[in-house]
């Protein structure tokens, strides 16, 4: 099925302190913010956060994998941090088609990163992207 303006996608998630260290492995942030609770109590968050990019990451996998799915080739994004995100929390992104060039194949996706309890935007970005199937 072709996108269309203004379809969406919703899809719901949350990040364990597990997650967490995995991703300071792999990328080698090691920033106390992320893992030592002593040190993040002297921040004004007061407890540890989630590192952006592991926050974000949910835009390539529901990019990827599900809206629009197998196909996608990203070719841009933007992101804008504007709250802490915390392990064991739910969240909740929401992705709304903003732009399409069917004659290029490409579009822009706004991501919009809820946090389920007090659904406040945590993060939000516009990824562009191809797809010669959907787009």
């Amino acid at each position: 099925m072709k996108l269309s303006l203004g379809d969406t996608y919703e899809y719901e998630f949350r990040f364990s302190q597990d997650d967490v260290i995995a991703f300071a492995q792999l990328t080698g942030d090691d920033n106390p913010l992320h893992l030592d609770p002593e040190y993040a109590a002297t921040t004004p968050f007061k407890r540890p956060i989630i590192h952006g990019m592991l926050g974000a990451s949910v835009f390539t996998k529901v990019i990827g994998t599900k809206f629009p799915g197998y196909g996608s080739i990203y070719v841009g994004q933007t992101f804008q941090f504007l709250r802490p995100m915390f392990v064991d929390t739910d969240y909740k992104v929401k992705f709304t088609v903003i732009t399409l060039n069917p004659e290029k194949h490409t579009g822009e996706i706004l991501g919009e990163v809820f946090d389920v309890t007090t659904n406040k935007i945590t993060t939000k970005g516009v990824a562009t992207l191809m797809h010669k199937e959907k787009i």
